[in-house]
C-alpha cells in the first residue's frame, strides 16, 4: 500500500507539458527568447524585426509570382516558335495531311473517334491525285477503317456521295451526317457508320479540292 502511495506521489511530482515548455523558453538564449513583457524596451525592437521579416517575405512572394508569370509566358513563346518551326520543316504532303486532320477533327471530333478521322485524312491526302473514279476513291479511302465491308457493298453506298461530289452537291453528305446529331458513334448501326464514314471521306476530298483551287 505504501508503495502505491509513493508511486502516486512520484507521478504527481512530474512537471506538466506546459511547465516544461515554459521552462524551455526561460532557458533559451536572450536573443531567441520571446518578449513576455510587451512594455519592455526590447519588445518594440523585437516586434519591429518580425515585421521587417514578414515584409521581406511578402516582397519575395510577390517577386516569385511575377517571375513565374514571366517564366511561363516565355515558355509559351518558345513553344509557339517550336510549333511554327516544326511546320516549316514538314514537306508539302505532310503539311496537307496535318491540316486536313485538323479540319476533320475540328468539324467532327464531337461525334467520331479521332483515330478514324486521322486515318481518313491520311488516306484521302494520299490518293487525292490518283486517276480513279470518285466512287473508287471513296471506297479506298474508307476501307482501312471499315475492314469488315466488302468493296462491292461499299461501292453501292458510295454512289450517292460520288454523284454529289461530281455535281458539287452536299445534300447526301449532310443527310448522312445528320445521323450523328442525336446519336453516339457506338450507338450507330454498321450501315450508318459506313455512310457517315463515306460522308466524311467525301468532305475530306472536297476540302482538298478547295485548298488546291485557292491561290
Amino acid at each position: 500500500m505504501a508503495d502505491k502511495i509513493n508511486g502516486s506521489d512520484t507521478f504527481s511530482s512530474l512537471p506538466s507539458q506546459v511547465e516544461l515548455e515554459f521552462l524551455e523558453a526561460l532557458l533559451q538564449p536572450d536573443d531567441a527568447t520571446y518578449p513576455w513583457n510587451p512594455a519592455d524596451d526590447q519588445s518594440e525592437a523585437y516586434f519591429q524585426e518580425l515585421e521587417q521579416q514578414f515584409g521581406m517575405q511578402d516582397l519575395l512572394e510577390e517577386e516569385l509570382t511575377t517571375r513565374s508569370q514571366d517564366f511561363y509566358s516565355h515558355l509559351d513563346t518558345l513553344w509557339s516558335n517550336i510549333s511554327l518551326g516544326s511546320n516549316y520543316n514538314l514537306n508539302p504532303q505532310e503539311a496537307v495531311v496535318l491540316n486536313l486532320q485538323e479540319t476533320l477533327r475540328t468539324t467532327f471530333f464531337a461525334y467520331v473517334p479521332q483515330v478514324l478521322l486521322n486515318a481518313i485524312a491520311t488516306k484521302a491526302a494520299e490518293i487525292f491525285a490518283s486517276h480513279q473514279l470518285m466512287g473508287e476513291q471513296l471506297v479506298e479511302c474508307v476501307q482501312t477503317v471499315l475492314p469488315t465491308w466488302g468493296t462491292d457493298d461499299l461501292l453501292v453506298l458510295a454512289r450517292p456521295f460520288a454523284y454529289a461530289m461530281r455535281s458539287s452537291e452536299s445534300q447526301n453528305t449532310a443527310s448522312a451526317l445528320s445521323n450523328l446529331n442525336n446519336s453516339e458513334w457506338t450507338a450507330l448501326s454498321e450501315v450508318d457508320k459506313a455512310k457517315v464514314t463515306l460522308a466524311i471521306a467525301s468532305y475530306a476530298f472536297n476540302q482538298l479540292k478547295n485548298s488546291q483551287s485557292e491561290p
